[in-house]
């Protein structure tokens, strides 16, 4: 620290200075609501600008002088690094810090220990710890244990087929998997026979009613039929079907991924994580790898591998061949010299029941990932927005930040796929939650907590922090609210930041997520999220390439002329809205209840509508537009969150977020108060008001900002290594790959969280302690604070 005890300075700079002082001070008074301290433009600016003398600071250091000097803290208390206003620590750590960050040497290990019996072919060897990895249906050491996966469960006499699940078949069961097809003896055997598909319908009693599935009656007749006067389905030929020459089956459509078209007639690629990085064949789910690689994307070279082939997370590397100077099936490992810049983080290779497995029996195709494949195998994007789960993962895997050398590693990411888990929590009776009493959020849990249990037994590094190095990611609408007491010391990745300062127990209003039934003595009592440690990240949001080629998050104020904006379920007194009153826990009600600017079921608008705030329930059709051409856009909870605080940046809108005690994306890192606007559940009814007496210098103030930070509330790391992959494997170059590769190489979702790991790793308390320094940092030395 400096120590000043008295300013140089020349009085023709003291004399400018308080010139400025006095002429900003005036303009001040009529421009903003509020008065700063006069220590922000009085003698804490000047002594920056002096020349300090009688301090410290010694001479061999350069003069070096702290961070908060050299890069002060703005108006809003916030300091900016490439574009965006941070927390003035954090900022000023960055900026001098991060900003001239260099290369260090990491001994990179190759792996090349061998599984027994190759797997069986059945399953992919992970070199590092010589298991393998079984495909679904395949279990054992070998991968040579057959599993019968039903898609039933056990017939009575009133359900010849079982009580209902997803899985549920009356035709033909692939028990590898647990999904429904037509079968042999069909014209079209693997056409999926998904749920209502083979059973028979209920008409309604009241036209224009919905029709009901009896899960106890067969529908073969009509499914297995050959006659085109009838609704068929296993036997009905694309063509015919298309062309309106043959009935089929409304309820049967093509569900499962790898096949495409309303007939599933066109086999495409399913999603793999990383597509199995071009060194491997996407099955369903499951990367099956080339001879010389492993891992969830096949990613990770053997020495079985040849070296031009490496990943370039991996490159340049200096390789140390072993003294036979011959790469043959004996060696355990090569050692590799590569240049990477800190943090580094560790991605464990975990079994494929908490990610591959997953994919690959998932029964909707479009549930938890990020895209899907067309008739031409081009890049569909999904609006899951859970999908920024798989958007994270695969960034990871790919970035020059990961490193195989555990013992180098500064982090330690946990690849748990919770949003597949709950989505797949009622798919078959082999995931069954009978055990949990139907509650998801207690199943969910214990896959982390057997996840723990594996990475604590078969590697060293946990124990070495308490896991306070280690990363999980959870992605569902209550974040990590149902996190195993085991892993709480962890740094969460969650898109609800929920403290339970306000709102102190489960917010769903869906049952079978509800956490407050999972006991302590599994759950502990820890909070949903501790900004002292956990991460709120964005949600999933496709690139839309309207809203690319408009430039929306750049539109000025004069084109912004609604002063409010929200387009979202309004709760019961709406039609269609979720008929729960604890849905959004009731925010989303009352602000319909005050600013409702469309007629509910009784026909009544908001108390206050007024014609500049449009608060609807009813979808727009131009949600995009309508956010673009708003000021202020309502940001609040749903089921636990919601994506619209991405919606709000995209489109350049300032964030106006009510939701007590809740942090949102990026919130316990960035300085919200220069970008978003913050108010208590209780202040709703003078929302409109209170957004009235902004004046035009703070809008565009935010506004500003908001154009500033847009990409870092999009996956556009993940979406461009997506565009790589269409290019080379296929030459497509799409409108959404050429809109985003025009952009300006502006920081991203990914590329802040990097920055968020490189100021943690030199400034979170239990790290500031000698036993947990690295060695080498590529960064200066003032930049190590050590305890």
């Amino acid at each position: 620290m400096i120590s000043l005890q008295k300013l140089t300075c020349s009085w023709s700079l003291v004399a400018t200075i308080a010139s400025i002082v006095t002429l900003v001070s005036v303009v001040h008074l009529f421009l903003f609501p509020a008065v700063p301290s006069y220590n922000y433009f009085g003698y804490n600016q000047i002594k920056d600008s002096c020349i300090p003398i009688n301090e410290t600071i010694d001479v061999e250091k350069k003069n070096i002088l702290p961070l908060n000097t050299r890069f002060p803290a703005d108006l809003h208390k916030a300091v900016v690094y490439r574009g965006a206003p941070w927390k003035a620590e954090i900022g000023q750590w960055l900026s001098g810090c991060n900003s001239v960050a260099t290369t260090i040497k990491v001994l990179e290990q190759i792996s090349g220990k061998k599984c027994e019996d190759g797997c069986s072919g059945q399953g992919i060897c992970n070199h590092e710890l010589g298991q393998c990895r079984c495909f679904h249906g395949f279990s054992g050491d070998k991968c040579s244990e057959r599993l019968e996966l039903n898609c039933n469960y056990p017939a009575t006499e009133e359900l010849p087929y079982g009580r209902w699940v997803v899985s549920i078949c009356s035709t033909h069961c692939d028990t590898t998997r647990a999904m429904c097809f037509c079968g042999e003896g069909t014209k079209y055997p693997n056409r999926p026979v998904a749920e209502s598909c083979g059973f028979q319908m209920i008409l309604p009693s009241e036209p224009g009613g919905p029709k009901d599935v009896d899960w106890s009656k067969a529908d073969h007749e009509n499914i297995f039929t050959t006659n085109g006067s009838m609704l068929g389905w296993c036997n009905v030929d694309p063509v015919e079907a298309y062309a309106a020459r043959v009935k089929f089956k409304e309820e049967c459509d093509c569900k499962y991924d790898g096949l495409f078209g309303r007939f599933c007639e066109t086999p495409v690629l399913s999603t793999c994580i990383n597509q199995c990085s071009g060194q491997g064949h996407c099955r369903g789910g499951f990367c099956q790898c080339e001879n010389g690689w492993y891992g969830v994307d096949c990613s990770i070279p053997s020495v079985h591998s040849s070296i031009r082939d490496w990943p370039q997370w991996l490159r340049p590397a200096q390789v140390t061949v072993p003294e036979n100077g011959e790469v043959t099936g004996s060696i355990d490992g090569l050692k590799a010299v590569v240049e990477k810049k800190r943090p580094l983080i560790y991605v464990y290779d975990l079994p494929p029941d908490f990610n591959s497995l997953l994919l690959e029996g998932r029964h909707f195709k479009l549930e938890c990932v990020n895209r899907i494949y067309d008739q031409d195998n081009a890049t569909i994007w999904t609006e899951q927005l859970y999908g920024s789960q798989v958007a994270m993962y695969e960034s990871m895997l790919a970035s020059p930040h990961r490193t195989l050398n555990g013992e180098e590693a500064d982090y330690y990411f946990v690849p748990v796929l919770d949003s597949c888990i709950i989505t797949r929590a009622d798919d078959a009776p082999h995931l069954s939650m009978e055990e949990h009493r139907g509650l998801r959020s207690s199943f969910t849990l214990d896959f982390y907590k057997k996840a723990h249990d594996h990475i604590v037994e078969q590697y060293p590094y946990w124990n070495r922090s308490s896991g306070k190095d280690h990363i999980w990611s959870f992605s569902w609408d209550e974040g990590a609210c149902y996190a195993p007491k085991e892993i709480w010391n962890s740094m969460m990745l969650v898109h609800w930041g929920n403290t339970n300062s306000k709102h102190n127990h489960s917010t769903t209003a869906y049952w079978a997520d509800n956490w407050d039934h999972v006991s302590s003595d599994r759950r502990g009592n820890h909070s949903c999220f501790d900004p002292k440690k956990d991460l709120v990240i964005p949600a999933w949001k496709r690139p839309d390439v309207t809203s690319l080629s408009l430039k929306l998050w750049a539109r000025p104020r004069e084109e912004r002329k609604t002063l409010f904006y929200f387009n979202g379920n309004l709760g019961p007194a709406y039609e269609h809205g979720r008929p729960e009153a604890t849905y959004s826990m009731g925010i989303r009600q009352k602000l319909a209840e005050e600013f409702g600017s469309a007629p509910n079921k009784e026909g009544k608008l908001g108390k206050q509508h007024a014609e500049d705030v449009i608060v609807i329930a009813h979808p727009s059709e131009s949600y995009h537009e309508d956010l673009a051409s708003s000021v202020f856009c309502g940001v609040m909870p749903g089921d636990g969150w919601s994506g619209r605080i991405e919606d709000s940046i995209l489109q350049g809108c300032i964030p106006v977020v009510i939701q007590d005690g809740i942090f949102l994306p990026w919130e316990n890192v960035l300085n919200y108060e220069s970008f978003a606007v913050r108010l208590g559940e209780d202040e709703i009814p003078n929302l409109i008001n209170i957004l009235r007496g902004f004046n035009e210098t703070e809008i565009e103030f935010r506004l500003a900002n908001v154009k500033n930070i847009w990409q870092r509330y999009l996956y556009r790391g993940s979406i461009l290594l997506e565009a790589e992959r269409q290019k080379s494997t296929f030459g497509y170059i799409k409108d959404w790959a050429e809109k985003l590769s025009e952009l300006s190489d502006d920081d991203d979702v990914f590329t802040t969280f990097i920055q968020i790991l490189h100021y943690k790793l030199y400034n979170d308390p239990w790290r500031r302690q000698e036993t947990h320094m690295k060695n080498e940092t590529g960064i200066p030395e003032e930049c190590v604070v050590k305890v």
